[in-house]
């Protein structure tokens, strides 16, 4: 069974660019979760304690899935606008090794 992976991309985004980013990620977001093979979900989330500092985490069925993407050219055609907003750039991936969800009901 493949394991599911979690990668996270921190960034640094100038104040002055701030809508700029979150419209390049709005437009984005949808055509991921449409269109890309193996993207469970992502989010994006601000800092509550640097105005400049950005996370977006995605889920995805396995690595392969998430490097197929990344090495992709509409990967990179996607992404140009909101990388354009980015002053820092880090990308860090996980494989999910175990996961706990509340129970509901």
């Amino acid at each position: 069974m493949m394991a599911k992976a979690r990668v996270l991309f921190l960034m640094r985004v100038p104040r002055d660019r701030t809508e700029d980013f979150l419209k390049a990620y709005e437009q984005i977001r949808y055509q991921v979760a449409e269109g890309v093979p193996g993207h469970l979900v992502d989010q994006v989330c601000e800092s509550t304690t640097d105005p400049e500092q950005w996370l977006i985490t995605s889920e995805w069925v396995s690595l392969t899935h998430f490097e197929a993407w990344e090495r992709s050219p509409e990967h990179r055609e996607l992404v140009a606008p909101m990388r354009a907003c980015m002053t820092e750039a880090r990308s860090i991936r996980f494989v999910v090794r175990e996961e706990t969800s509340a129970r509901r009901g």
